[in-house]
């Protein structure tokens, strides 16, 4: 076909082979790393379809640049870096990635809390800076699981996944969701509401979109509710969190440690979370492996030839499109 299409970023070779067996024309961004607003405004002219990173913002002027592009894949299960609702009113298509990153997430959030709840970073550097002389009864203590409750924060399927991996560790389960779970009930865990959740949990785990309602979800009132040397790992969207509140409570309490694979302003990350002991980091790796990265490059790829094939892509976010 004489379809055109534009990659904003190198994505898995999976995606693209795809894309060049049925597509005229498939540019890819020469440099590795994300786009200016400018390049994207020069490039997604006359465009037929567009795949994009969760760290491009594909705003108004970008999607009125798009002129004649029929749909944007977003190469990510979140899609909150575009304007949906003007490209809804353009007739343009907008899809995403999910389901295939959840083990990957869920894999990393207990890779997080393990090391939060026993100082493995920071027992790392200790051994690396050659201050492990002898073994001691109070050296470098940190959180034991078992019989510990974990507080999921969005049970989706990534909190659902989180919230399994703590059945092995014989952990009491408990979850806030705008809805309650059949499957999370199916596991013994309780469902609660937002603030006795705080209270009550030993390590909670954030597993739900950046929305509105949920931007500073986390902020100085609700770190200020939870449990003296609490764990709070986040794995979702770095805005839900108040990072300026987050530093205090690690710095002064109530909060134990924090672990964290994204930031409220990313790349940048506040320069005193660099300095605390008791904060993990990794840099938005939850769904950083090969096989969850190849998944999702094929499904981008799939989105965009069924929408460029008049047919509903299989996970379109906005339907509505298609009663224009």
């Amino acid at each position: 076909m004489s379809w055109n299409i534009f990659i904003t970023r190198q994505i898995p070779d999976a995606g693209i082979e795809i894309l060049k067996k049925a597509c005229h024309t498939v540019d890819v961004f020469g440099k590795d790393r994300v786009m200016t607003h400018e390049e994207l405004i020069k490039e997604v002219e006359g465009r037929d379809a567009i795949l994009c990173l969760l760290n491009d913002t594909i705003n108004d002027e970008i999607i009125e640049a798009a002129n004649q592009t029929e749909v944007i894949s977003n190469y990510a299960v979140g899609y909150n870096n575009i304007n949906v609702a003007t490209a809804t009113q353009n007739g343009i298509m907008v899809t995403n990635t999910p389901g295939v990153l959840t083990n990957a997430t869920a894999d990393l959030a207990w890779a997080l809390l393990l090391a939060a709840a026993r100082r493995i970073p920071e027992s790392d550097r200790y051994v690396r800076d050659g201050n492990f002389t002898s073994w001691g009864p109070k050296l470098l203590r940190g959180v034991e699981l078992s019989g510990k409750t974990l507080g999921i924060i969005g049970a989706g399927r990534i909190g659902h996944a989180v919230a399994k991996r703590a059945i092995g560790f014989d952990m009491k389960l408990v979850y806030n969701s705008r809805n309650k779970k059949p499957g999370m009930r199916t596991m013994g865990a309780k469902y609660m509401d937002l603030k006795n959740l705080l209270k009550q949990s030993d390590i909670i785990s954030l597993n739900l979109p950046l929305t509105d309602e949920t931007r500073h979800l986390i902020s100085t009132e609700e770190l200020a509710s939870m449990k003296s040397g609490s764990i709070l790992i986040n794995t979702a969207r770095g805005p839900i969190i108040d990072e300026k509140a987050l530093i205090y409570a690690l710095k002064n309490g109530p909060l134990g440690a924090a672990a964290l694979d994204v930031f409220e302003n990313e790349p940048r990350v506040e320069a005193e979370l660099m300095t605390l002991d008791n904060v993990v980091m990794t840099p938005h790796t939850g769904s950083s492996t090969y096989d969850a990265r190849d998944k999702m490059a094929i499904i981008a790829a799939e989105n965009i030839l069924a929408a460029l094939r008049g047919d509903i892509p299989e996970y379109l976010v906005n339907p509505e499109v298609m009663d224009l």
